[in-house]
């Protein structure tokens, strides 16, 4: 660009007009997100819709999902927002952590428990076919992170609940069938219980295309491999600085994973938002009365109550 031309663009303001909005990707994006990740958008009222194909498993994998715990809360030291090695089948700081607190029996440290507990997501290759909200990114490959609740109506389309009811493989290309994802706004949370999937089809009428797709996939096994957690000993260090135990100046890591940056920032706000508040209410717990409104299970609902009572009963 030319000094001419920087001047003729300041005098029709489109400079200032494309600052904007790259400030506004920026912002859409989490401020340097994972590129690879798609993200519903809902408007003002908190509706979305988009229409996604769930795609197979990726060349040399076996599943076309993969499945990960993580914990995502606020402590007196900052955040701890870290995958779980329970992923891994592995021992977590953080679950040994609630175990003791859940065994003590003591409905403040339940409490707690129910704050810091496990979340559970899954991950999968989609192919947009609609979104509004963002039409560039209709006909490409992304990864999709959900939660139990779209997992469980890609169960249910799998195995179908009443006769009448025809199973579907979901992520087959020739037999699977568009998902309808629809959020609404309900007591404060994202709802996803009007999502479904459409009559079973081919994603394309051209085996070709779809092979081209099917190259462009993203690994999930890499997703959980163990290379992507941090150590017992790394993990144990940070919860503890997030808890307060550690009066001493914080480590180089400490430091790193403070998450004090817009993007941490505004991830931990969208993570405790959807996870920490949405927790199961103990109703035998007295601080729980009958006109308590309860908030509908979601998509992040977890098995960690019943988790922590396996752990208290070994």
């Amino acid at each position: 660009m030319s000094f001419s031309d920087l001047k003729k663009q300041s005098s029709i303001g489109s400079l200032t007009s494309k600052l904007v909005k790259e400030v506004e990707k920026m912002n859409n994006s989490g401020g340097g997100g994972d590129d690879r990740l798609w993200k519903p958008e809902v408007d003002k009222v908190g509706n979305g819709f988009a229409v996604l194909r769930f795609l197979p498993a990726p060349d040399g994998e076996d599943l076309p999902w993969a499945k990960m715990y993580s914990h995502a809360f606020q402590g007196t030291g900052g955040w701890y927002i870290e995958n779980s090695l329970t992923t891994l089948g592995q021992k977590d700081p953080v679950s040994e952590h609630n175990r003791e607190l859940w065994n003590s029996g003591i409905d403040s440290n339940k409490e707690i428990v129910r704050k810091q507990k496990r979340k559970l997501s899954y991950y999968a290759n989609i192919y947009v076919v609609q979104d509004k909200a963002n039409p560039q990114n209709e006909g490409r490959v992304f990864l999709y992170k959900f939660g139990k609740k779209i997992f469980d109506k890609v169960m249910e389309a799998m195995q179908p609940e009443y006769e009448d009811e025809t199973a579907i493989n979901p992520f087959d290309f020739w037999q699977g069938a568009n998902f309808k994802l629809k959020i609404v706004k309900k007591d404060g949370y994202w709802n996803y219980d009007k999502s479904e999937f459409e009559a079973a089809s081919p994603l394309l009428s051209d085996d070709d295309a779809m092979e081209a797709i099917w190259k462009k996939q993203y690994s999930l096994a890499g997703l959980t491999a163990e290379d992507q957690f941090k150590s017992y000993e790394d993990l144990e260090r940070r919860l503890k600085y997030v808890l307060g135990q550690k009066s001493s100046t914080p480590s180089p890591a400490d430091e790193e994973t403070e998450y004090d940056g817009y993007a941490a920032k505004e991830s931990a706000e969208r993570q405790i938002q959807e996870s920490l508040t949405r927790s199961k209410p103990d109703f035998n717990s007295p601080d729980i009365t009958a006109s308590t409104p309860v908030a509908s299970k979601d998509e992040d609902e977890d098995d960690a109550l019943s988790y922590f009572q396996k752990l208290a009963e070994s």
